[in-house]
């Protein structure tokens, strides 16, 4: 029996959208988590004729229909690379405004997400964030905090290297105290270490803007993730494009480095 349609916009789903995710579902696996580098605003925008920062807004769009439609199609975990730690560097007038923007669509989702029994979470180095981001995502996860559905964690000031960094200083710490032996150091338990330690790895990464790179993010997690890589910029990836990616991630062959029988 299928639970309850999820809807977090406005637009009232249609019925070839909904046998599109029955036939999903029938098909294959639907991924436990799949991860998002959410790439080609500004290149949307200057296609436009606009500042980046319109790409971004519209990029809000997009965000909003893949939640919703990765939710419906039953996937538990959903992170978006929101902003990097590189991120900084840009110009001060775009960070502005990427953090207003940040700001605002947390207050107006949050609501939405608390009633659709979605769980906010980040990962990243959230005290570099202005202070009223900060205390907005830390009211976003407190609001969310007991829901059971999706989780959906933005990636802000992320960096994938940093995080393992963190990690290992942290164990190191341990091992210096007398906590922890070195011997009993394996792969598992750097992963507890890591900003996602509560979080299984990515399923399927999804990279929009066409650009063949990991961009540093979720380095350790995505040893065996599935990619799918699309020339489509994120203002334009939506739900139709999402079904694409999911669908040819049930066509692959995954052994995890083994051989299926």
């Amino acid at each position: 029996m299928e639970t309850e349609v999820i809807r977090l916009s406005k637009t009232e789903q249609t019925i070839e959208d909904r046998n599109r995710q029955h036939a999903l579902k029938k098909q294959g696996e639907i991924p436990e988590h799949i991860a998002i580098i959410m790439d080609g605003n500004g290149r949307w925008a200057k296609k436009q004729g606009w500042k980046r920062v319109f790409g971004h807004r519209e990029g809000i769009n997009s965000v909003r229909d893949i939640t919703e439609v990765c939710a419906q199609l039953g996937v538990k975990f959903l992170t978006l690379y929101t902003f990097s730690a590189e991120n900084w560097n840009r110009p001060q007038e775009e960070i502005r405004a990427l953090m207003e923007l940040l700001v605002t669509t947390i207050r107006k989702e949050v609501p939405v997400l608390n009633e659709n029994n979605i769980r906010v979470n980040t990962i990243g180095d959230k005290e570099a964030l202005p202070p009223l981001a900060r205390r907005e995502m830390d009211e976003a996860m407190e609001i969310t905090a007991k829901n059971t559905g999706m989780t959906l964690t933005l990636a802000l000031s992320y960096s994938g290297r940093q995080e393992i960094v963190e990690a290992a200083r942290t164990i190191a710490k341990k091992v210096s105290k007398g906590a922890l032996f070195v011997e009993a150091i394996t792969a598992d338990v750097l992963a507890e270490h890591l900003y996602t330690a509560t979080i299984p790895d990515p399923s399927l990464m999804i990279r929009t803007g066409g650009e063949m790179r990991v961009s540093n993010f979720l380095l350790w997690q995505i040893a065996y993730t599935e990619f799918y890589i699309t020339h489509t910029y994120w203002p334009d990836f939506r739900r139709a494009e999402l079904y694409q990616a999911v669908a040819e991630y049930q066509q692959r062959d995954r052994r995890f480095g083994g051989v299926k029988t």
